[in-house]
């Protein structure tokens, strides 16, 4: 078990540790719930998905660039199930 000490704020660092296991970083959330008897649960809340955050997601990861016929190519096979 971790102990945290509470500052002057009412403020709680979690340990470096324990925002690992929750899987987060710096800038993300967790939620945080009561639960009965002065107990809490915190978890690292989901991300909501947006279509601007998926926008350029991929971009710089790749050295080769797909033609648009080879982009038409791709989803064909994959709708037809060859892929």
């Amino acid at each position: 078990m971790t102990t945290l000490t509470i500052t002057a704020k009412g403020q709680v660092t979690l340990r470096k540790e324990l925002l690992k296991h929750l899987g987060v970083g710096p800038g993300q959330k967790v939620e945080v719930n009561t639960l009965p008897d002065g107990q809490i649960t915190v978890r690292a809340a989901r991300p909501t998905a947006s279509i601007d955050g998926f926008i350029g997601l991929l971009a710089g990861r790749s050295a080769k660039h797909a033609t648009i016929e080879e982009i038409d190519q791709a989803i064909t096979a994959g709708w037809a199930g060859e892929a």
